[in-house]
């Protein structure tokens, strides 16, 4: 059961801080199927097709927030998972649908091991699917772009940006 935005560690921040930007920990997942094709899940809050991903919580990891993550958000479960990026630059920033600001401290995994049924819909998400690389979903944050290049480029030392 997902908890919700005013409960996670963000909202509580959110409460005392306000709007003013800020670093999150955010974990993300690249999950391939046999064909090769990657998993995005439809955001219910603004429509936009993602990869698994979601903000750290207190008392967690981040491989137990991308474990998490993946489980609320597809019904999928990690076995096993590679970091592959950690984006900290300042030109990673954005602000949610709730109005804050963040820099993005992402922490960017390839899932190399799952099971589990795919989940159409969740309480945070409203569709799911995996994609060829050929045929992305165009409702999609553009700086994933980046990080499909970046897992093309992957040679097995973390990339950092």
């Amino acid at each position: 059961m997902t908890i919700s935005f005013e409960e996670s560690y963000h909202g509580l921040l959110r409460k005392h801080l306000g709007n003013q930007r800020i670093i999150l920990p955010t974990v993300r997942g690249v999950i391939a199927d046999e064909d090769g094709r990657i998993l995005f899940v439809k955001r219910s809050d603004n429509g936009l097709w993602v990869m698994p991903a979601g903000s750290q919580e207190l008392d967690e990891s981040v491989l137990d927030a991308l474990c998490r993550e993946v489980r609320e958000e597809s019904g999928l479960e990690v076995e096993e998972a590679e970091l592959i990026a950690v984006y900290s630059e300042p030109r990673f920033h954005f602000t949610n649908s709730y109005g804050g600001e963040h820099q993005m401290l992402a922490f960017v995994f390839l899932v190399k091991k799952w099971h589990g049924t795919l989940r159409q819909e969740t309480d945070e998400t409203v569709a799911a699917q995996f994609f060829p690389l050929d045929a992305l979903p165009a409702n999609r944050p553009a700086f994933y772009d980046e990080t499909l290049e970046d897992l093309k480029n992957f040679s097995g030392k973390v990339i950092l940006k």
